[in-house]
């Protein structure tokens, strides 16, 4: 039985380049249903998308991880790309990125910009900066190897879409994608992508500044949710050198001439520390509730695999009744 590939295109303000976008998919993945999704549009680009061959659906909510978790909701695929509507993406590695999903059984491929053109062809240098920032912090606090932490290129499986609970509604959206596939232990793969700067007259609907702050505050919460014990930890140690920092001046005083002169500074200490064992305490709780998660988690994806395995066997069994 063929495997059903979906193209997720989220857009907004796309006119300029979303017709050579869909006429590229076409083209290399003549077989995938490729969906348009306008968020609010005032350029035409729904119509100019539908005239092109997509199937357009509208999600009125702004942000990038709003339109992608209406995306996932309702689409039912085997393997869904998502690419963005701007052009800076080559279709070339459509093919492959969507073989390693339905036939290596890889969870979720990513287009790696990075080790490719995009340094060259990006002209923002904030931007050039922020990505690498990005993947030094995201792999050092999740003991990952992701090249590429926010590129908009990537294929996924149907197991990846169905258990993804999306939280971001902007362009953070890739980065809890890739801490949610990180977290999980999903099977996750990189493949070298070509890049190239968006065409004359196309803007870029980032905001380097407020977008990478966005960007920077949903790591700390998403370390916060995934690496509680780590997160609570560090807390807990920055307030155990500054309380050792306010005592020893008074311990040592004390030791000298068996007075304490200085009580209130001894007090704050002692409410300091006091404050740095409750923190660590709260990171082992919640560390013990990370797990109880993931372990929930696996059992959740043990039901979808079974589900989806009856129904292909229910499947085969038809055809070959039918045979």
């Amino acid at each position: 039985m063929s495997k059903s590939i979906a193209v997720l295109i989220p857009c907004y303000n796309e006119s300029q380049t979303i017709a050579k976008v869909i006429a590229d998919f076409q083209a290399v993945l003549p077989e995938a249903d490729i969906y348009v999704y306008d968020n609010n549009s005032k350029d035409g680009t729904d119509e100019i998308a539908r005239k092109a061959g997509a199937i357009v659906r509208y999600e009125r909510r702004q942000g990038k991880g709003n339109v992608i978790r209406t995306m996932f909701r309702e689409i039912d695929a085997d393997c869904y790309l998502m690419i963005d509507g701007d052009d800076t993406y080559p279709s070339e590695n459509a093919r492959d990125m969507v073989n390693q999903v339905l036939e290596q059984g890889a969870d979720m491929v990513v287009g790696d910009r990075l080790s490719s053109t995009y340094f060259t062809e990006n002209k923002r240098p904030f931007h050039n900066l922020g990505n690498l920032l990005v993947r030094k912090l995201v792999n050092s606090f999740f003991g990952g190897n992701v090249t590429d932490i926010m590129t908009g290129y990537r294929a996924f499986s149907r197991t990846f879409v169905k258990s993804f609970p999306i939280m971001s509604k902007g362009f953070e959206i890739e980065t809890e994608m890739t801490i949610h596939a990180l977290d999980k232990n999903l099977l996750l793969s990189s493949m070298p992508v070509g890049y190239r700067d968006r065409p004359a007259g196309s803007e870029s609907k980032l905001n380097t500044f407020s977008d990478g702050f966005k960007v920077l505050k949903t790591i700390g919460k998403l370390v916060k949710d995934y690496k509680p014990l780590p997160f609570f930890s560090i807390i807990a140690f920055l307030l155990l050198i500054i309380a050792l920092v306010m005592f020893v001046p008074v311990m040592a005083e004390y030791n000298v001439t068996g007075l304490v002169p200085r009580i209130p500074t001894l007090m704050v200490s002692g409410f300091i520390m006091i404050a740095a064992l409750l923190f660590f305490a709260i990171g082992l709780v919640l560390d013990t509730q990370g797990k109880k998660a993931r372990q929930s988690f696996e059992i959740q994806m043990n039901i979808l695999a079974s589900i989806h395995n009856v129904k292909q066997t229910v499947e085969d069994r038809q055809k070959h009744m039918v045979s």
